[in-house]
């Protein structure tokens, strides 16, 4: 029934609050090693506070090996030699060293370039994956214990008693119970389970040769021991992913709206098409065109329906903020528009960017069989976005409606144990929950339901008729690794197609091209067919199995374009298909297309595109969203005096955010300003639940089409004792930005029209309303540990809807950019993500792509074929791994 949300955030980011007490006040420096080549890493700063100075941190030192309420025994904790100091050591790169690796094969050759990239040179797929599960724990254990938990509702077990809340909702979704089933099922003689165990093995072999003075500092900061890996965690990563992409509560918002301004109007609101058409799927009718269809005026709604969703809203919140504006982009040039004639791609999707990255970046080679190389996140066994010799791939989400709501009847409010399906009563299937503190104490206890759909998320209530279920994709189906291994050793895009035909869930936009100068893109994934009319967006009878799923589309229906006329294809998270070739219901409320259209808009005027062109898109400053909206604000503002100053900054602007523009801030203002007095039907103000998040407004190309509709009753503000028009609001919200902006930063500058001609500024003019100055990356520690993250990072064009996207608090943009030429053995890519290989804040090579991604610059990526073409100059530290038994004793020692 749900939307899959707009590639929202892979990694995991915690919030911590009272359990912030072990970690307040302790300042750490980590030491370097004087005689290390590694340069000086930068402090890690976690500030002293208040009563926690140099007297009360020797106090405490002195009585360090008492561990005191929430806080971690500190003498452990600053050991010179095993406590968090031994950070430090652990940031110089290793030099040779040998590995045993339970159920080797045989020996793996690991050579780390100076970007500290892996490439694994192995004999077979699986010793390959073990070697990547090896690495992903040498480099990232932390992050894949903590992304774990947090998918299994277990962050109770490293923080306390806090995150309580946040590990019940995250188990009322189900994703462990779905992650356990799964495993449970799968095929021991798959591939799959082969890979799952494969990588197992090697993040095993890591945590198995861990001494005490070699753990990550966050485990000595946590006072916490690594555990073993588990295969199933790598179907909880997983599932988690799919948390992230595709899960989304945009119909609960649509069921909302329908109960305060009725069914006709919230249709509109969150229609199946969206009003802008520029599809991913090539279209006969050419360029962008607009649904001209009226929107319905608010009428009377349904106030049981408003119950009903804000407490299904308030059950399951969403993996990220309903107001951060993420989403993907990638694009393909075939042959035939190429400058060079070769195949181009690129990619970036957008994420919530934390430190260490989401992404890990590697180099897979097994002789004859695979050579791949890309990114995959710490704990999948498979590399997700990369490229080969002859061919590359990467992904945008695709947000089909891949979630249903169900009333249920239940056979008792306050113990159920059966619930009514077809006439007769069906055992429902319960799952005790217990949830553990740090030290093993129970915190408490519960039990889950589920009915054959799936779990139920709202018991029996005063506020809601009955108790809800939910059926969601992700709970059944997963992103088999298979795919993705099929990927890495196909040689065309007809390989690729065949090898991810089979991709379940999160449904993708895969875009493809090959080395024979071939391109292709198909939005692969299970797609549900439901009764009726297909529609998903209502909250279904679940006494009756008729209003189950009946299927899913055929592969031949998916949206899919191969080799198309215009030799390029692009998507942005955008409407895959046209609406008038649809054949089934995908979905509803897709993002606004201002992404698609400025991408298509490039390529369509470029008759040839270059490597360095596909670079230079991803940063783009233009924007189509404010060339579509803006002159609405200028016409309105004509002739009239009182908002002359603030349409003198927007008169002469280019629609391009760059760094010393003024009018982007003023734009943004006023955006945000006029939907909150257009949107006044559909604020807290009129319901009981006040505290729920912000609602999101309806999508601003819902906005686009009601500016052509300038008296539609929805521009009236009913809070007024007036009628509204469309000009008097827009004036209204120019006007009130304008003052607060003034308020906030001073008057903007005015330049003379020579300086406007040649796009100069007045010396040290305009610094408070420049655009740089509003629109920073903030990148915090995926646990939020305080001077750890980088933050007020200046971007190089972001903007909300740019193709270098940048929203809210600037947590959230391009987590990972890459660019691709297919030609054979001169196969040439670039690429960076904001970060490091290292998971280690002492490590330079914690953040030390960071000034690239700020500037949008690509590093040129390394793949040499084979240990013998390895440049020794490239090389700083080379591993051996070999079969073995580990040394699971070194844990205690």
């Amino acid at each position: 029934m749900s939307n899959c949300l707009s590639n929202g955030q892979l990694a995991v980011t915690v919030v911590i609050s009272a359990t912030s007490n072990r970690k307040r006040g302790i300042g750490i420096m980590p030491q370097v090693d004087p005689e290390s080549t590694t340069p000086s890493p930068r402090p890690i700063r976690l500030m002293l506070s208040g009563w926690l100075g140099i007297i009360g941190l020797l106090s405490l030192l002195a009585v360090g090996a008492l561990r005191m309420g929430p806080l971690p025994a500190l003498g452990p904790l600053l050991d010179p030699v095993a406590g968090v100091w031994s950070a430090a050591r652990q940031a110089r790169p290793a030099s040779t060293d040998s590995v045993a690796v339970a159920n080797l094969n045989a020996a793996v050759d690991v050579y780390i370039d100076n970007r500290g990239v892996p490439h694994v040179y192995a004999s077979s797929i699986p010793d390959a994956v073990r070697a990547l599960g090896y690495l992903q724990a040498r480099d990232r254990l932390f992050q894949l214990e903590l992304q774990t938990k947090a998918a299994a509702g277990r962050l109770t077990e490293l923080f306390g008693a806090s995150p309580l809340d946040i590990d019940q909702q995250q188990r009322r979704l189900g994703l462990a119970d779905s992650a356990e089933r799964a495993w449970q099922a799968l095929d021991p003689t798959s591939f799959d389970h082969a890979l799952y165990q494969a990588l197992a093995d090697g993040i095993n072999a890591h945590i198995d040769n861990l001494g005490r003075n070699s753990i990550p500092f966050e485990y000595h900061f946590l006072d916490h021991r690594p555990e073993r890996w588990q295969p199933v965690n790598s179907l909880l990563v997983e599932r988690r992913m799919s948390h992230t992409l595709c899960y989304n509560r945009d119909d609960l918002w649509r069921l909302r709206a329908e109960g305060l301004v009725g069914k006709a109007a919230a249709d509109a609101l969150y229609p199946v098409n969206s009003p802008i058409q520029e599809p991913i799927q090539p279209s006969e009718l050419g360029a962008p065109w607009l649904l001209r269809e009226p929107i319905p005026p608010p009428a009377i709604g349904n106030a049981s329906l408003v119950h009903v969703a804000e407490q299904l809203l308030a059950a399951a919140p969403p993996s990220v903020p309903q107001t951060m504006v993420i989403g993907s982009n990638n694009w393909a040039i075939a042959a035939g528009r190429s400058a060079t004639g070769h195949a181009l791609l690129a990619n970036d999707p957008h994420l919530q960017l934390t430190l260490p990255s989401i992404w890990y970046e590697a180099h897979l080679v097994v002789k004859d069989r695979m050579n791949v190389h890309g990114v995959t996140i710490p704990g999948v066994p498979v590399i997700i976005i990369g490229f080969t010799p002859n061919v590359a791939w990467s992904v945008t989400n695709n947000r089909a409606d891949v979630i249903d709501f169900y009333y249920e009847t239940l056979d008792s409010v306050d113990q159920p144990g059966r619930y009514l399906l077809d006439g007769n009563w069906q055992p429902l299937r319960g799952r005790p929950e217990q949830y553990y503190g740090k030290d093993g104490e129970l915190l408490a206890e519960e039990t889950r339901y589920y009915t054959h759909r799936g779990p139920l998320l709202l018991p029996t209530s005063s506020a809601v008729p009955s108790p809800v279920s939910m059926r969601w994709l992700a709970l059944e189906h997963g992103a088999s690794p298979s795919s993705f291994q099929g990927a890495a050793s196909a040689d065309s895009v007809d390989e690729l197609l065949a090898a991810l035909a089979d991709f379940a869930a999160p449904a993708q936009n895969f875009i493809m091209a090959d080395a024979d100068g071939r391109i292709a893109m198909r939005s692969t994934g299970l797609y549900p067919i439901r009764p009726g009319d297909g529609d998903g967006r209502s909250i279904r009878d679940g006494s009756t199995t008729q209003s189950d799923w009946i299927g899913y589309w055929p592969l031949e229906l998916y949206p899919q374009s191969i080799d198309p006329a215009q030799h390029y294809l692009a998507s942005a998270n955008q409407q895959p298909i046209a609406a008038s070739q649809q054949p089934l219901y995908l979905g509803s409320n897709w993002p606004s297309p201002w992404r698609a259209l400025h991408i298509n808009g490039l390529l369509r005027a470029s008759p040839t595109v270059s490597l360095e062109d596909m670079r230079a898109y991803q940063t783009d400053p233009g924007n189509h969203k404010a060339r579509l909206l803006t002159p609405y604000f200028l016409s309105a503002a004509a002739w009239f005096d009182e908002v002359a100053a603030p349409a003198a900054v927007l008169q002469d602007w280019d629609y391009r955010y760059t760094s010393d523009a003024q009018a982007p801030l003023l734009f943004e203002r006023a955006l945000d300003r006029l939907e909150a007095l257009l949107w006044d039907e559909l604020q807290f103000e009129f319901t009981e639940l006040r505290e729920l998040p912000t609602p999101p407004t309806p999508e601003r190309a819902i906005l686009y089409a009601l500016l052509k509709q300038p008296d539609n009753p929805w521009w009236d503000d009913r809070r007024t004792g007036e009628r509204e028009d469309r000009d008097y609001l827009l004036r209204k919200a120019l006007a009130s930005a304008y003052a607060e902006l003034v308020l906030e930063n001073g008057p903007p500058v005015r330049r003379t029209p020579l300086e406007r001609k040649q796009d100069t500024w007045p010396e040290a003019a305009g610094l408070s309303w420049r655009w740089s100055n509003h629109r920073r990356a903030n990148i915090n520690h995926l646990a939020l540990f305080p001077g750890l993250g980088r933050t007020g990072l200046t971007l190089a064009g972001g903007a909300p809807g740019n193709l270098n996207p940048s929203s809210g608090d600037g947590t959230h943009g391009a987590s990972w950019r890459m660019v691709v030429e297919l030609a054979g053995a001169q196969t040439q890519a670039r690429a960076v993500y904001p970060g490091g290989q290292s998971g280690n804040p002492a490590s330079r090579l914690y953040d030390d792509r960071l000034a690239a991604w700020q500037t949008g610059e690509l590093e040129p990526v390394y793949s040499p074929e084979s240990p013998e073409q390895f440049d020794a100059g490239r090389a700083i530290a080379r591993l051996r791994l070999v079969p073995g038994t580990g040394d699971a004793d070194a844990e205690a020692r």
